[in-house]
């Protein structure tokens, strides 16, 4: 099973570059509110994962860019996460411009889940449940 979340950024001035267009590695930044909104608002929040002794780190993260966002653009982050195995979690993601409906670009991160030592471990058996 999959679970999917929208977060709604606007392009803030000190995202853009001199041409106003957003600098590529802000998507990422997008991308994790996105995915902290989704876990958050399934009742995991990352402090309640660290709490319990998880971690969730980054493995793999990549975006394609279709068309510049810029300044002041309400952007969508359209966020899909799913199990890949017991250890680990993928989330894939759109930035949707709400002016026009069009994406501006897509991404995808992949995470294990650790110990706080940094060792693989299970999932917590809430996070497996919600999204089988």
């Amino acid at each position: 099973m999959t679970r999917s979340g929208t977060t709604l950024v606007r392009v803030r001035y000190a995202e853009t570059d001199q041409m106003q267009v957003v600098y590529h590695a802000n998507y990422f930044v997008w991308f994790e509110i996105g995915r902290t909104d989704l876990l958050r608002s399934l009742g995991w929040s990352y402090r309640d994962m660290e709490a319990a002794g998880f971690g969730l780190p980054v493995l793999e993260a990549n975006c394609a860019y279709h068309r510049p966002a810029r300044y002041d653009d309400e952007i969508e982050i359209r966020t899909t996460g799913r199990l890949v195995s017991a250890v680990r979690m993928a989330f894939d993601y759109q930035a949707i411009c709400r002016a026009d409906g069009v994406v501006t670009a897509s991404g995808r991160t992949t995470h294990a889940s650790v110990t706080p030592q940094g060792r693989p471990c299970r999932l917590p058996a809430r996070v497996r449940d919600l999204f089988r």
